[in-house]
């Protein structure tokens, strides 16, 4: 077992190694040049777009609004990366981790906007009627016959995936913060959990959709104000953490306190690996929902789209570093959800802790709910629509399993299948990325002057 567990963690450093990291963060780049920084220039639009399709009825063929599409990608999106990973890539790359997780939503937010280009471009419908789309089927349609292995490649590693990052390890992680914070059994947690979500699923995306149109924003919302808080009671040393984020980018972090000290290198690594984990950017994981759109327009899709990157990383993950540095426990030698409640309950007293301990327990239901999509539509191109009931039965089954279970192995497991979904999606992106640069540069929007 000792064996297996250090080939398994080998195996994932290696998946998850400066090749890959290079690679995400290169199709990042390669897209934002050839789209002629569209997904930098028009943000003020894409909001526009996302509010308009909030509640705007609309004839367009889809299963859910536009809005719904990008909180249900949000809700499995937003997640622990949120509170746990930036603590975590702070503890070990310093303050300048922060800034190269900037820069990798930046980058990412061309491949969130190319993903869903080509998701609703290349979308079908299946025998019951849903639209269905993704990697999987951009890269059978739009690469052709002879790639089909690589879409089911893509849909086993998904469905494979769903059950370890996206339900057992969620699940583990709201069972113990609310343990520890309640002290309620991790097998009622678990029992409690597997009804919410199975009352949610059962529903299908249309239901999902509402939940999360609801769940997310309130979420968010919620957190963000928080931060806030605390960002404004502390509001005159703001332009000091900033600078500090930005120069520790560049020249390291000195020892200092309980930090051990961190490298250039070292900032780069865990900004980029953290970054590129809490926004899934590049993964192909957030075009499985948008291409359930009620929209005929991919290039309005994707522009709604890309914002999921700048929600999750520039605005949230920005919020939680900010918090960390301004309160002054990055050098306190705590990592991962700890430091980020500690940050907290020096910000807001001892009712900081409880708002990290809440915010973790949706943002993990939500994600738990985001990738039983994901999952049910990658195991639906593997074995038609005939697996969508027995895929939900094992869903709903496996959260209390997650629950009381030590997730050790299964982490590194879902840690692998999650980095091995990037690499057909990342041939495809290359592969189609002529089609994402036509269709955006013969939409009205590129002709327009920038808002």
């Amino acid at each position: 077992m000792e064996t297996l567990d250090h080939f398994l963690n080998a195996t994932s450093g290696i998946i998850w190694g400066p090749i890959m990291l290079t690679l995400l963060v290169g199709v990042g780049i390669y897209l934002t040049v050839g789209l002629r920084g569209i997904t930098w220039r028009r943000v003020g639009h894409s909001l526009r777009l996302l509010w308009h399709s909030r509640s705007s009825p609309t004839d367009d063929q889809g299963d859910i609004t536009p809005f719904q599409a990008l909180m249900t990608a949000l809700s499995a999106t937003v997640g622990s990366g949120n509170i746990a990973g930036v603590a975590t890539a702070i503890y070990l790359g310093g303050p300048g981790a922060v800034f190269w997780m900037w820069v990798t939503a930046l980058f990412g937010m061309a491949s969130k906007y190319g993903e869903a280009v080509l998701a609703v471009h290349f979308r079908e419908v299946d025998e019951l009627g849903h639209h269905v789309g993704g990697p999987m089927y951009y890269i059978r349609n739009g690469l052709g016959s002879r790639w089909r292995w690589l879409a089911v490649l893509f849909s086993l590693f998904g469905t494979l995936a769903a059950f370890g990052i996206g339900n057992t390890v969620q699940a583990n992680t709201v069972a113990t913060a609310v343990e520890s914070s309640l002290h309620l059994p991790v097998w009622i947690s678990g029992l409690v959990m597997a009804a919410f979500t199975g009352a949610v699923i059962i529903g299908g995306v249309r239901r999902l959709g509402a939940v999360a149109a609801t769940l997310v924003p309130f979420m968010a919302i919620s957190y963000v104000a928080g931060a806030l808080i605390i960002i404004l009671l502390n509001v005159d040393q703001v332009p000091t953490a900033l600078m500090m984020i930005v120069h520790h980018a560049f020249t390291g972090t000195a020892a200092a306190g309980g930090f051990a000290g961190a490298t250039v290198l070292m900032a780069i690594h865990f900004g980029v690996a953290r970054g590129l984990f809490s926004n899934e950017a590049g993964m192909g994981s957030a075009p499985i929902a948008h291409a359930a759109a009620k929209t005929k327009d991919p290039v309005h899709q994707g522009l709604i789209a890309m914002l999921g990157t700048f929600i999750d990383t520039i605005v949230i993950c920005t919020m939680t570093a900010l918090v960390i540095i301004l309160t002054g426990s990055w050098a306190s030698g705590q990592t991962g959800a700890a430091l980020t409640s500690s940050a907290f309950n020096i910000g807001l007293a001892q009712g900081g802790g409880m708002v990290v301990t809440i915010a973790l327990v949706l943002f993990a239901f939500t994600t738990l709910l985001g990738w039983s999509y994901y999952g049910e539509r990658c195991a639906e191109y593997l074995f038609g629509v005939r697996a969508i009931h027995p895929f939900r039965i094992l869903w709903v089954i496996a959260i209390p399993f997650g629950a009381i279970g030590n997730l050790g192995m299964i982490w590194t497991i879902a840690d692998i299948l999650n980095g091995l979904m990037a690499i057909p999606n990342l041939i495809a992106l290359l592969a189609l990325s002529p089609i994402i640069f036509h269709l955006t540069r013969q939409h009205p929007i590129m002709k327009g002057p920038s808002p």
